[in-house]
């Protein structure tokens, strides 16, 4: 793998059974992701956008084709392998925040640092949660935060490792305009930051412009590719 790129796709499809009979949700995907690029992700619903992700992630094995990212070859990873990409070189934002409900902001941050045997765990969560305006809510639980301050958390969580690759999937999903924004704003500013390869699932045409790259998915393939408009982004200024 060319040392520009750290995704390559070549050929991947996904078949999956149903009553009706398979199911091709991706038919030949083929793409390449530059190093700390920001690429949005577009199409109609069922174009596979969240597909893609899952295999991205290695939470989903594909039919067929080769997957590299991050140096590893997924198609080649044992389902442990897997688990150790995810955690060593993936940071992952659903629209749910998937939140341990019973754990504190920090804490939540914290547990896959430790699990990564970090002996630095919490004293890089709090680093974190600061840095998406959290400082003050370390010992809350999810409960007591707002639907903005979870996803911060999230946030929080999915970079706090330093991910080569950090994959989100309609981010904003569960928020109002203006909280969305927020998170857009910090997202944008933490991958100029640490130089971390974002994709971004959006159905936000305008956000999706924002990234230096625009890919969109129709029927399980990739329809175009255009450029974005990425510069206003450039220097973090929503921190």
């Amino acid at each position: 793998m060319p040392n520009s790129n750290i995704i390559e796709l070549d050929d991947v499809r996904l078949t999956l059974p149903s009553a009706a009979g398979p199911v091709n949700i991706l038919r030949g995907i083929d793409l390449t992701i530059a190093r700390g690029e920001a690429a949005g992700l577009v199409g109609p619903s069922g174009s596979g956008k969240s597909t893609l992700l899952m295999v991205l992630a290695g939470l989903e094995r594909p039919s067929s084709g080769r997957i590299h990212a991050a140096g590893e070859d997924l198609t080649a990873l044992g389902e442990d392998g897997l688990a150790r990409f995810r955690r060593d070189r993936v940071g992952i934002v659903f629209q749910s925040f998937h939140l341990i409900p019973t754990m504190t902001a920090l804490e939540n941050v914290a547990i896959p640092l430790e699990f990564a045997g970090r002996a630095d765990a919490f004293e890089r969560a709090e680093e974190e949660l600061r840095l998406v305006g959290l400082g003050h809510r370390l010992t809350h639980y999810p409960g007591q935060l707002s639907g903005g301050e979870q996803q911060r958390v999230a946030l929080a969580r999915a970079v706090a490792g330093d991910p080569e690759i950090l994959l989100a999937d309609e981010p904003t999903g569960n928020l109002d305009q203006a909280t969305g924004a927020e998170i857009i704003a910090l997202m944008f500013d933490l991958h100029a930051r640490k130089g971390t390869t974002l994709i971004l699932i959006t159905h936000d045409e305008a956000l999706a412009a924002r990234c230096d790259r625009v890919i969109r998915l129709r029927d399980g393939l990739v329809e175009s590719i255009e450029a974005g408009v990425a510069a206003p982004l450039a220097g973090g200024a929503h921190a």
